[in-house]
């Protein structure tokens, strides 16, 4: 378990994420990730929850305007 404290910044209040855990996380500066509440209380992840659903929208709209993208790829 990794300990962080809450710190002002600015008119907000952040955490400092150890060199550690932006390694076990996969982010660097700039990155985001998201706070996502689930049973057992927040989790920090580097995963938009809702990006799979996006996913399989995107891929029945490119099925079907399959010809009309080929077209506007040309």
């Amino acid at each position: 378990m990794l300990k962080v404290k809450v710190t002002a910044i600015g008119n907000s209040m952040g955490i400092v994420l150890p060199k550690e855990a932006l390694t076990k996380l996969n982010a660097e500066k700039g990155d985001i990730l998201y706070l996502v509440d689930g049973p057992e209380g927040l989790t920090l992840t580097p995963y938009q929850q809702d990006f799979e659903s996006q996913m399989n929208v995107a891929k029945k709209v490119m099925k079907q305007y399959r010809n009309a993208l080929h077209e506007l790829a040309k």
